[in-house]
């Protein structure tokens, strides 16, 4: 105990807490949807525009943040936009999109100052980059995602399962697609300080299909996985800080091993239901 209560006394863990257990809520509470859509690879997509955004902010000294917000959600409606053409589909536009992003990235990177230390920050995670000001903008906008997600909450429900009948029953499915959309962007921007632009999907998809294996009905798996989320987050934080190891990867790792974990339950329960 003694040695947690001193982890914790340091102010960049204090800020990795605060940040990450808001960015964790934020991605299970889209990731259900985005699953259940078939979208869940759009959060892999989306960190690689982050980069692409990140790294042109770095080569011109701009504020990475404030740049990769709104490029990161014009390239979210962007997608949906070309996954909703007959000739574009899901996954297609996604590695369109995010190839293109990453690849720009790269060479931007390269042609400015190289990969610094700041931009491979960003593109693995580091718990010791994230500033005060990164700290507070993060924590505003997952309050904005949380909020926006319970105020409509029973049109993404509607979307998420049958567009089809709730375009019939008159509810703009297009629009609460496009909140959907929305709210994505902001919990990749920022969640990728913590977790790094190739690993914040994985926030997004395991808490999900995790909570999938066991619970049956939206609301309890919405649940679930908001707890798998926030849970595996600090322990992954808590392991990282006495392993020595990457925060996001260690994160990553603590979420496969619950999935497991989740998945052997499903096995050994399931004769007792049949």
């Amino acid at each position: 105990m003694n040695e947690l209560f001193e982890m914790f006394s340091f102010s960049f863990m204090q800020r990795a807490l605060i940040v990450g257990i808001p960015v964790a809520l934020c991605a299970a509470l889209l990731g259900v949807s985005l699953v259940l859509k078939r979208y869940a690879m759009i959060g892999d997509g989306l960190s690689h525009v982050g980069f692409g955004a990140l790294a042109i902010a770095s080569a011109f000294n701009l504020a990475p943040l404030w740049v990769s917000v709104p490029v990161v959600i014009i390239a979210a409606f962007l997608l949906l936009r070309l996954s909703e053409s007959s000739k574009i589909k899901g996954d297609s536009a996604i590695a369109l999109i995010s190839s293109g992003a990453l690849a720009i990235g790269v060479v931007v990177a390269t042609v400015g100052n190289g990969m610094n230390t700041d931009l491979s920050n960003y593109l693995f995670g580091s718990i010791l980059s994230t500033s005060q000001s990164d700290a507070i903008m993060s924590v505003c906008l997952s309050v904005v995602v949380i909020l926006l997600f319970i105020f409509f909450y029973g049109k993404i429900f509607a979307v998420t399962f049958d567009e089809s009948f709730s375009k019939a029953t008159g509810v703009n499915s297009g629009a609460y697609n496009m909140v959907i959309a929305l709210l994505t962007a902001l919990t990749i921007v920022i969640g990728m300080r913590i977790m790094g632009t190739l690993l914040i999907s994985s926030l997004i998809i395991f808490p999900a299909l995790t909570s999938m294996r066991l619970c049956k009905t939206y609301k309890s798996v919405i649940i679930s996985s908001s707890l798998v989320s926030v849970i595996c987050f600090v322990s992954g934080l808590i392991a990282s800080y006495f392993l020595e190891t990457p925060t996001g990867a260690t994160i990553v790792i603590v979420n496969m091993i619950v999935f497991f974990l989740f998945t052997a339950i499903s096995y050994c329960i399931k004769p007792l239901r049949g």
